[in-house]
């Protein structure tokens, strides 16, 4: 299944996989974005965040690390389809031996959109454990593997169940990403929070900052002005 997202840029998904989702498209409106920007992407799946990072950032350059060799695949398909070979790459491999994948603070940022779920918490089915429980993944092990990529001064970014938010910011402190920037999703101004996106510095200083929350609708059911720039509802694909 072909999406077209815009400047240019399409996008293939797996049959039946997850499809480009609000918490894809807030985290890489989010991410904090140096200039000339060398992100990795954990857990990279067929590329989407960095087709997303790459539509809207001309001077950025994202690597990808999926282990899973049919979203790599279609990854690959994705960059070529693309014509983003320079700027976009998908490595085959298991972010957990992130060691002997890519370099130590070889980036400026890191993003990831990991799996919610902890094992066990009967919240998946068999079908989509892998993708969506932490069975091959913790956070610990991700923000490890965040840190290790990271100079000082390096950004981290994700999104997460706000449920597991506490988790989240201890799995940062523990491996030396001070967490710096949150934000809140919700539905409408009245609904529970959904999502919630963080950001962390590689050795920052400690001092949180919060965001105003993120709408996506507004009383009526329409799409918020915010909602629609983040979509880039109106551009040209």
């Amino acid at each position: 299944m072909e999406q077209i997202l815009w400047n240019g840029i399409k996008m293939i998904q797996p049959e039946g996989g997850f499809r480009l989702g609000t918490d894809s498209l807030l985290l890489a409106q989010f991410l904090t974005l140096p200039k000339r920007a060398k992100i990795a992407d954990l857990g990279s799946g067929c590329g989407t965040l960095g087709l997303l990072l790459c539509a809207s950032c001309p001077d950025c350059t994202v690597t990808g690390v999926e282990l899973d060799e049919t979203a790599h695949r279609l990854a690959l398909e994705n960059i070529d389809r693309n014509g983003l070979q320079g700027r976009l790459s998908s490595v085959p491999g298991d972010v957990r031996a992130i060691r002997a994948l890519l370099p130590a603070g070889g980036f400026s940022c890191v993003i990831s959109n990991p799996p919610y779920f902890p094992v066990g918490s009967g919240k998946v089915s068999a079908g989509n454990a892998a993708a969506r429980s932490e069975q091959t993944l913790t956070l610990s092990a991700l923000c490890e593997a965040a840190a290790y990529l990271l100079p000082s001064g390096g950004y981290f970014a994700l999104v997460h169940r706000p449920e597991r938010l506490c988790d989240v910011f201890c799995a940062m402190r523990e491996h030396g990403v001070e967490p710096k920037r949150v934000q809140f999703v919700r539905h409408t101004a009245e609904s529970p929070v959904c999502l919630v996106l963080i950001e962390g510095r590689r050795g920052g200083k400690p001092g949180l900052t919060y965001l105003q929350d993120f709408c996506e609708f507004t009383p009526d059911g329409a799409e918020t002005e915010a909602y629609r720039a983040a979509c880039h509802r109106g551009e040209q694909p």
